[in-house]
């Protein structure tokens, strides 16, 4: 057989020698040739990292990088270093010399290859030398374990030379049986993917030393018989087992295998896209031809057997091109074979368009595939000056790289469910990384965009300019961001680099994408809001400082829950100005009224506007707007049923640069959500009142949302503070909410199953009376009094006498458990002293002493209207007897019996309810309601007398 010509083994002809030392040849010439154009690609300490790397695998000096012990493993077959090796190596130790191995001795290291883009086109000054260090499969654990450090020792080294070096540790035995322990991660692929692995090996790596792989000398017809036809190699001698390594065949790929890699080239391109599209796109090349797939490092192999051995043609990257061109042709899908070939163009680093900064081999080749492509000048321009494109040009590949990423994605799902590959190992997989594709590129309402994912190296601008644009007949009012320094004037002719509703989302989208970074300088024309350079500048500094780039790394463990807010910054009145008239004329309003929710007199709510930016754990960033007199409310909502969804709260940070009371107001906002958050989010929950202006808001927690009751004035609060409840509900009192009155006083005395007597002693023999009841339900009347003790004992006794009928239902343990009634006065605030409350004992003489008692008894007839009948000293007057006269008997009756003829109230002092309220349920405010309704009649009666 010609040396030149195509060579054919076969078992069945016999195997020529001859044939098989021209084929070691062969591959060893590529390899050789492959290795010198990764030389030529190395700075000088790159170089000499690479020529050293063999020899310090082979010896093992205590003074040469990688020494860990005297035994740890070394040696590699076949190995002497050249004249130039053994200079660099004195150059590190003076001490050093060089001295074969004794006979008998066995390498422990079987070879050393340099895998990866190394000597491809793809290499660039930025490529990392990926080894595999085939070790001795007898190394004992704590032999491979020193190995390792030998590795990680070297690594250390090659970095202090400006080199990046991975090692990778491989037992050559089990990774024939497809076993491999290394974890996935973006550097390793873990064991997911033997085979597709082990195609790349066999058409990038680089032999540097040792053994060679056994692989090349079976032909691609034989794959299949593999273990046979290598048997037969080494058992009839044709080769010295000594001399090769194996690795193991490509015969067939699993299914399973495509849906790995695939995850993994997916993983890494969220992050990197140029460099994963090629290596995806081979996937799905490989998986739609699945089950008989034609492999490239069979390609190769086959390339060399027929004697085709043009470096450039079998060069793995233009190999893996030519055969996703072909794929790609076959469908007609243009679009992508474009995006391909800028992968490609990126991947090799020419620059084309300039005359200098790379090696003639790798222009040489890109200049003939560019011109197959039929790219013009101004094309490699584009590309060469990717470093240069600015937002415009990144969000237009970003459409076609997210697009490629998400077809990637669809197409391994689809693959695997048709294959009935997937498992619930990589279903697992596919979720986590369709959550991880959902955060990176996925639009929703409010999530700030992000539109240089790994494109261009600096989207940063120098100057910007921002500019509020007015709304009109068929548009909203908007803010937009333009490139350069623009007059306003000048505004018209330039097409924005983004427009938005809102300042926040706009900042944070240019912060996000930086665009704006600490040197860029931007002009301002805020149209018709308030937003000046000063408070422009705090917003970014404040957005930068809570949000600083990049975002941690997104982990497995936070994609594997449901996204949740980690962190939020609220942002008051960005542009706005609360109290514009006062900054017209200059002026500062003086008021004790300084609460931002109802500043001064006037009571102003200075809150017009907030704007939430927060963080999740899916590290998506999204604006939230409230805006008008309720902004406040539903922020701190917001911020409290994501608190409670999540079981944990954000983050929390507030900031203001308004013009007027910023700081005031900040401050206002951050005290309102910490003291919300502590009463709403405890357990049991608190009601929360909070004051806006002169209206109110119940904030109570029910179920899983924060529900808002809200009350048009103190009338109405009077109202609702009344109303009955089904259990007992703490209410906590906003730090400004009905500020020196004395309800909120009272309201903050509140205590589950005890009764409460307040009372203020008012001009004119005026008295004004609160009672608290047991589940904290407020009863509150005004009225006049002869004194104290007419006022308070027939109040005392008619909540006595309700809470004994209410006893009745209630087991003897229970009744005794109950706590006595409390009274209180309510003292005025004087010189010095606030308004407080003084603790009053109750009368001496207690609520049984002698008074003229006034029953009641109320029932309900066949049409469910009350009838009454009233007892005064056992004297019975009903409806029945006296018709609609029954409350004027009932005054005349009780004037009588007066001493004299002061005028002052009548009171009842027991009621019974029990044909109403037989469970005896009811709280005591609505024995108290009732007793004002029939005290209010029989008072009128009276007056009617009195006339």
């Amino acid at each position: 057989m010609a040396q030149r010509g195509e060579i054919q083994l076969q078992l069945e002809d016999g195997i020529d020698r001859k044939a098989l030392t021209t084929l070691r040849k062969r591959f060893m010439g590529i390899n050789q040739s492959r290795l010198q154009r990764v030389l030529q690609a190395l700075s000088p300490r790159q170089y000499n990292v690479l020529q050293l790397i063999p020899l310090l695998f082979d010896v093992n000096h205590p003074l040469l990088p990688g020494y860990v012990a005297r035994q740890t493993p070394h040696g590699l077959p076949g190995y002497t270093p050249d004249p130039q090796t053994l200079l660099g190596a004195q150059a590190l130790t003076r001490s050093f010399s060089y001295r074969r191995h004794p006979a008998g001795f066995t390498p422990d290291i079987q070879a050393l290859y340099l895998m990866g883009s190394g000597g491809t086109i793809a290499q660039s000054d930025q490529s990392d030398l990926d080894i595999w260090v085939c070790h001795s499969p007898e190394l004992s654990a704590q032999a491979i374990a020193e190995l390792a450090s030998k590795c990680q020792l070297i690594t250390d080294w090659a970095a202090t030379q400006g080199s990046e070096a991975h090692f990778h540790l491989v037992n050559p035995e089990t990774f024939s049986l497809g076993y491999r322990s290394n974890a996935l991660s973006i550097e390793d692929c873990g064991s997911t993917q033997h085979y597709l692995l082990l195609d790349e090996f066999y058409r990038t790596a680089i032999l540097i030393g040792g053994r060679f792989p056994l692989w090349w000398l079976v032909p691609a017809s034989e794959e299949k018989d593999y273990p046979n036809y290598t048997r037969h190699l080494i058992d009839r001698r044709f080769i010295r087992e000594q001399e090769s390594l194996n690795l193991g065949h490509m015969a067939r790929i699993p299914a399973g295998e495509y849906v790995g890699a695939g995850l993994w080239q997916l993983f890494k391109g969220i992050e990197s896209p140029y460099k994963s599209v090629l290596k995806l796109l081979l996937t799905e090349v490989y998986a739609s031809e699945h089950p008989a797939v034609h492999c490239l490092s069979l390609d190769f192999k086959r390339q060399v057997y027929a004697n085709r051995l043009d470096l450039d043609e079998l060069d793995p990257y233009v190999m893996l091109y030519r055969r996703i061109e072909a794929y790609l042709l076959k469908r007609d899908e243009r679009e992508r074979l474009e995006l391909v070939r800028r992968c490609l163009y990126i991947k090799a680093d020419v620059q084309l368009s300039r005359r200098s900064g790379s090696l003639g081999w790798k222009r040489s080749l890109m200049e003939k595939l560019v011109s197959e492509w039929h790219w013009d000048t101004r094309q490699l321009q584009q590309m060469d000056n990717r470093q240069l494109w600015r937002v415009k040009e990144v969000a237009q590949e970003r459409l076609q790289l997210v697009s490629e990423l998400t077809h990637s994605y669809r197409f391994l799902s689809q693959f695997g469910r048709s294959q009935k590959v997937i498992n619930q190992v990589n279903r697992r997989d596919l979720s986590l990384l369709g959550r991880r594709l959902y955060a990176a590129f996925e639009r929703k309402a409010g999530k700030i965009e992000l539109v240089n994912p790994g494109i261009a190296p600096d989207l940063s601008e120098p100057l910007l300019t921002l500019a509020q644009r007015p709304g009109g007949e068929d548009r909203q009012a908007h803010w937009s961001l333009y490139r350069g320094t623009l007059k306003h004037q000048e505004l018209a002719d330039h097409s924005p680099l983004k427009r938005s509703r809102h300042l926040i989302e706009l900042l944070t989208w240019a912060y996000r994408n930086g665009l704006v970074d600490m040197a860029t300088r931007v002009a301002v024309h805020p149209g018709d809001s308030a937003l000046s350079e000063f408070e422009l500048g705090n917003l970014l500094a404040a957005i930068r400082h809570n949000f600083p780039l990049p975002l941690p790394a997104l982990t497995e463990d936070a994609l594997s829950r449901a996204s949740q807010p980690c962190q939020s910054l609220l942002l008051i009145n960005a542009g706005l100005d609360p109290l514009p008239a006062t900054s017209q004329k200059n002026l500062h309003l003086i008021s004790s009224h300084t609460d931002a929710l109802g500043y001064s007199g006037l009571r102003d709510n200075l809150i017009l506007s907030i704007d939430q930016i927060t963080l999740n754990s899916w590290n998506e960033i999204l604006v939230t707007r409230f805006e008008g007199d309720q902004a406040c409310i539903q922020a701190l909502c917001d911020y409290l049923n994501k608190g409670h969804e999540y079981q944990r709260l954000p983050e929390l940070n507030v900031a203001c640069f308004c013009r007027n009371r910023s700081t005031a107001i900040a401050e206002r906002v951050e005290h309102l959500f910490r003291d919300a958050t502590r009463e709403l989010l405890c357990d049991p929950p608190a009601r929360f009142l909070l004051q806006v202006q002169n209206s109110y808001q119940v904030l109570e927690r029910k179920g899983s949302q924060i529900d808002i009751t809200q009350i048009a004035d103190r009338e109405r609060l009077g109202r609702y503070l009344g109303n009955n409840r089904a259990d007992y509900s703490p209410l906590t009192l906003d730090r400004y909410a009905l500020q020196g009155q004395d309800l909120a006083l009272v309201l903050q005395q509140a205590q589950p199953g005890r009764i409460q007597v307040f009372y203020r002693l008012l001009p004119q023999r005026q008295a004004e009376v609160t009672v608290l009841d047991e589940l904290g339900s407020v009863w509150n009347h005004r009225q006049s009094y002869r004194d104290e003790r007419t006022l308070l004992l027939p109040l005392l006794r008619f909540l006595h006498s309700v809470r004994l009928r209410k006893q009745v239902n209630l087991s003897l343990e229970s009744s005794l458990r109950e706590e006595p009634i409390q009274l209180a006065a309510i003292l005025p605030a004087s010189e010095g002293r606030t308004l407080r409350l003084e603790q009053q004992a109750l009368p001496a003489q207690g609520v049984e002493a002698d008074y003229y008692a006034v029953q009641a008894i109320a029932e309900p007839d066949e049409g469910q209207r009350l009838q009454v009948s009233i007892f005064c000293d056992q004297r019975e007057f009903s409806e029945l007897e006296h018709g609609t006269r029954l409350y004027s008997e009932v005054a005349q009756h009780i004037l009588k019996k007066r001493r004299s003829d002061e005028d002052y109230p009548c009171y009842i002092t027991d009621l019974d309810l029990s044909a109403i309220d037989p469970a005896g349920s009811m709280q005591t405010v609505q024995y108290l309601r009732y007793r004002q309704q029939l005290e209010d009649s029989l008072n009128a009666a009276v007056q009617s007398l009195r006339a």
